[in-house]
């Protein structure tokens, strides 16, 4: 890659053009894409992310990545898929289907399938190759304001 490309690139750092138009990533900004993976396609409702492994993923001396790192990258990949400031995690139903290895490239794709008010139902596929390593349900929430200034207990006197 040039430099000139290089420079281009870093002006759209979290920004991905689709034709004409340019989706401006508006959550988890500040993620280790390193060990959460990289945003190759972003549509409304949609993302697709490459999580490539790495050692510090490894679990054991056959170079097996830890369930973690996968889910991780599909937890990025639902919150992107949303796409709001403020997208929280509320619950998830995880199937782990395949292992994963060392050097593997792994596919994350998220479609937000349900909305309802606040909620969104998040599907995450993910894959190594054609073979489906992972499958999850992602339940969401769209708070107001940052998950950690809401006031979640009064103090009740």
């Amino acid at each position: 890659m040039s430099d000139e490309n290089r420079a281009d690139d870093e002006l759209y750092i979290d920004e991905y053009k689709k034709k004409d138009e340019v989706v401006l990533v508006k959550t988890h900004e500040l993620i280790n894409k390193n060990l959460c993976g990289e945003i190759e396609k972003i549509e409304n409702g949609y993302v697709e992310v490459l999580l490539s492994t790495e050692q510090e993923m490894v679990a054991d001396e056959f170079g097996l990545i830890h369930g973690g790192f996968i889910f991780s990258a599909a937890d990025y990949a639902a919150m992107v898929a949303v796409n709001e400031p403020h997208v929280v995690l509320v619950a998830s139903d995880c199937q782990f289907l395949s292992p994963v290895k060392l050097y593997d490239e792994v596919k994350v794709v998220a479609r937000v399938r349900h909305k309802e008010g606040r909620k969104r139902d998040v599907h995450v596929e993910a894959f190594v190759y054609e073979i489906k390593v992972f499958e999850g349900e992602f339940k969401t929430v769209i708070t107001e304001k940052h998950v950690l200034k809401l006031k979640l207990m009064e103090k009740s006197e």
